[in-house]
């Protein structure tokens, strides 16, 4: 079976992001640029449970 996980994270702290989420295993399947008043990327993971 297969978790997913969205996160909403500003540009400046993406990468730091995902590569904490890779320690635990996810992956990423997706980024979505995002801008409202802020810029943000979506960015979804899944992993194996």
């Amino acid at each position: 079976m297969k978790e997913y996980k969205v996160a909403k994270v500003r540009e400046k702290d993406a990468e730091a992001t995902m590569n904490a989420m890779a320690q635990q295993g996810w992956t990423v399947v997706s980024v979505t640029y995002w801008s409202c008043w802020w810029v943000h990327l979506v960015i979804t993971f899944v992993r194996e449970t």
